[in-house]
């Protein structure tokens, strides 16, 4: 043994020890364990440890905790959460501030005040991180909660059907349980800033003299919440203005999609990024369409109007509203019902009265239509009031730093349709279509820890992703051949031809040939008469799929949400079923099972 080191054996409790340790602080709240901690620490530097007198210890085990929980998937709510968290902790209260996925739900029968943040994923599901805390909430394993007061703020899209849904089950289910609402339940739209910051107050506020009780005398208030990442310098709020260096269009010249390689520089910049993250966009919207919307509404592009910007009032012209504030190139069910009312139009009327044709009517007409078909006069601000600010859109990251380094790459496609004969363009993948080399573009990156490569470089993937569904896995493969990442890898592609619409051909090519990608199947819908899918070659390909499952491999699915990512989890299920000798119900338990250990991942849209 070397000079000054100790016997590792007297450094570790034995068996027994540990055991009685584990009994010992078993029923411990947080505060208690922290406080524990402090104490041990002391008694381990040799010196006498003083004892809080009676009375402040058991103010300190009485002061009671605020939990904040939040479920994201694409970051929206863990940045309200945060904030909220922060702000609670500047007014004195302790804070335990976690991911859901993070905490161990029978925890909830001894917590006094919780808050949960959260976003809905897809038709109405809760965000992959908070899959087994909500089966756990309606599971009968769900404890009675009569001494708890809660309050949820849910984060959503009026445009969807499931509006806000998993904060709706949420509400629910622990008002079921017994506990006490502190305060309603407050559901956001896309702009959710005001909504959230006035909830988050009103909340603060209420729960302060309750939650500060009894803490004179106690050590400054601290989190007990776990590790969190640095906070970034740019974000949402203040986006980083990189230059644009590339817009190459990668379809054929015969091809019915326009798909763009987008690559931006980062510069200086310092902004990290992981593949599986997403770059937002802020854009602005054309000249021709800000031009014609004018045009329809007869009304003067100088004139003033003031928008709300993160409760902020600002000024603008009503032409530089609607080029760079102001959402025009889609609209919203809530538009729906106020062209009806200031119209009068018969149709929209109707329309407005039935919220399922209103949110389908919406989702594919925009805000010039409306104004086209059915002429009404308004003053500028009143017509700015009722139109969604813009929102940044969010593109799968196709790259790995470990390969471009101080650049980011997107896959983009033209969003296009004809409304009437007439030609409409989606907003931001038309502002990145047209955009020339050196144009600003204002981007922040969006982490999504729902959507990552195993850490074990040894584990075998199996991608998923036709048409621009390919992006992140052009970032998964990058990243694995920079790490010298042994695990197998496969990929499903699809689209509409080989010659026109195989995306990144020469790219996956080569990585067939270096080996690092194992196998590669794809399908092409209109190269035969009877039309293939990427659903079709996992058919094909069952057994071999459900042996790479049981060799551990993590699933990936990137694409489509509406009818993509459902046929082929459809058929991932008939296949699980098939293969194992299970039923549906059960093939889809191995599917929620694969997913609660981050083997099943999706980044859909």
């Amino acid at each position: 043994m070397l000079p000054g080191q100790k016997n590792l054996n007297q450094t570790m409790l034995d068996a027994n020890q540990l055991a009685s340790l584990q009994e010992a602080i078993a029923t411990y709240t947080p505060l208690q364990l922290a406080w524990t901690s402090g104490y041990l620490a002391a008694k381990s530097e040799g010196g006498s440890v003083a004892v809080l007198p009676t009375a402040t210890a058991a103010t300190a085990q009485a002061q009671p905790t605020l939990t904040i929980l939040y479920s994201s998937q694409t970051g929206n709510a863990k940045g309200v959460a945060s904030k909220l968290a922060d702000n609670a902790k500047a007014a004195g209260i302790l804070v335990n501030f976690k991911n859901v996925a993070e905490y161990k739900p029978k925890s909830l029968k001894s917590e006094t005040h919780l808050l949960i943040v959260t976003s809905t994923n897809g038709e109405g599901e809760p965000p992959d991180d908070a899959i087994e805390f909500h089966e756990f909430l309606n599971s009968k394993k769900a404890p009675k909660l009569p001494t708890l007061q809660y309050s949820v703020l849910a984060l959503g899209d009026s445009s969807y059907e499931f509006y806000c849904q998993t904060g709706k089950d949420f509400d629910d289910r622990l008002k079921a349980l017994g506990a006490t609402q502190v305060s309603p339940r407050v559901d956001c739209d896309v702009d959710y800033f005001d909504d959230a910051t006035a909830w988050s107050t009103q909340i603060i506020e209420t729960l302060k003299d309750d939650l500060t009780k009894g803490d004179a005398g106690l050590a400054p208030v601290v989190s007990l919440s776990g590790s969190t990442e640095p906070s970034r310098q740019y974000t949402k709020q203040s986006p980083y203005e990189a230059e644009l260096i590339v817009s190459q269009k990668i379809t054929g010249r015969d091809s019915a999609k326009d798909v763009r390689h987008v690559e931006i520089d980062l510069g200086e910049s310092g902004i990290a990024y992981k593949p599986g993250d997403a770059l937002g966009v802020w854009f602005e919207n054309s000249d021709a369409l800000v031009s014609e919307l004018l045009g329809a509404l007869k009304l003067n592009a100088d004139e003033n109007v003031t928008i709300k910007i993160d409760g902020v009032e600002k000024t603008f012209s009503l032409k530089e509203a609607f080029k760079s504030q102001l959402e025009i190139t889609q609209s919203a069910p809530s538009f729906v019902d106020f062209w009806a009312g200031v119209s009068g139009d018969e149709k929209l009327t109707k329309l407005a009265e039935d919220k399922t044709a209103a949110r389908e009517y919406s989702a594919v007409t925009q805000i010039i239509d409306f104004v086209k078909e059915a002429p009404a006069e308004v003053t500028a601000q009143q017509f700015v009031d009722n139109v969604r600010k813009i929102t940044p859109r969010l593109y799968s990251i196709a790259s790995s730093q470990a390969e471009v380094e101080e650049e980011v790459h997107l896959t983009v496609g033209l969003l296009s349709y004809e409304h009437n004969g007439v030609l409409r363009l989606g907003g931001a993948s038309n502002f990145l279509t047209v955009a020339e080399e050196g144009t600003t573009v204002k981007v922040f990156i969006e982490d999504n820890d729902n959507f990552r490569l195993p850490e074990d470089g040894n584990t075998p993937v199996i991608m998923i992703g036709p048409g621009t569904g390919v992006a992140p896995f052009r970032a998964f493969m990058q990243e694995r051949e920079a790490a010298d990442a042994e695990g197998k890898n496969w990929m499903f592609f699809g689209d509409q031809t080989f010659t026109q619409d195989f995306l990144y051909q020469v790219e996956w090519q080569g990585y067939l040939k270096s080996g690092l990608l194992t196998k590669m199947d794809v399908a092409f819908s209109r190269d035969q008469a009877n039309k293939v899918y990427v659903q079709d070659r996992i058919k094909e390909n069952a057994a071999e799929i459900f042996e790479w499952l049981t060799d551990g491999a993590h699933l990936y699915i990137c694409g489509d949400a509406n009818r993509m990512a459902k046929d082929v989890h459809d058929t991932l299920v008939e296949v699980i079923a098939d293969q194992g000798g299970l039923t549906a119900d059960q093939a889809e338990d191995y599917l929620k099972s694969l997913r609660s250990n981050k083997r099943y991942q999706k980044d859909v849209y």
